[in-house]
């Protein structure tokens, strides 16, 4: 058996990656609550940015279909949801380690300003979704000339 070096920054990131699954697990007890509260226990990673003429909303969706996603737009709200169905090949019982997450998500997203629903696209590939809001006229940077 080899010796390892201990190490407090290896401890550290054990302890952050364990508050981070304590933090995305749902406080329900069995019993307790509605199914939906239930199956509402993830959400999508996501990457949300700007480029010259739009807004970009990036999600990690692997293992979704792409048509059980819904993406609503209301005024300068902007709702990402769907629902990722748990395999039911293996038997529970039969587990070693279970850390993926199953059921319905929902994101909202404030957008700065108000949009068309014609200014919004979206396209799925490989599990990642990407939705380009483009941004109004008088959202977008304006060139001024110095003289």
């Amino acid at each position: 058996m080899a010796l390892v070096r201990w190490s407090p920054r290896r401890e550290m990131m054990s302890l952050q990656d364990r508050m981070n699954r304590f933090f995305e697990e749902p406080f329900f007890m069995p019993g307790f609550g509605t199914e939906d509260m239930a199956m509402s226990n993830w959400q999508p990673k996501v990457d949300v940015y700007d480029d010259k003429d739009n807004i970009i909303i990036k999600a990690e969706l692997p293992g979704v279909d792409k048509k059980g996603i819904s993406i609503d737009l209301k005024d300068r709200i902007l709702t990402l949801k769907g629902e990722r169905s748990e395999e039911k090949e293996v038997k529970e019982e039969r587990f070693y380690r279970k850390e993926l997450s199953y059921g319905r998500f929902e994101r909202s997203f404030t957008l700065p300003s108000n949009v068309k629903p014609e200014q919004v696209k979206a396209d799925y590939k490989d599990g990642i979704l990407r939705i380009e809001v483009q941004k109004p006229e008088h959202e977008k940077p304006k060139q001024i000339t110095v003289h």
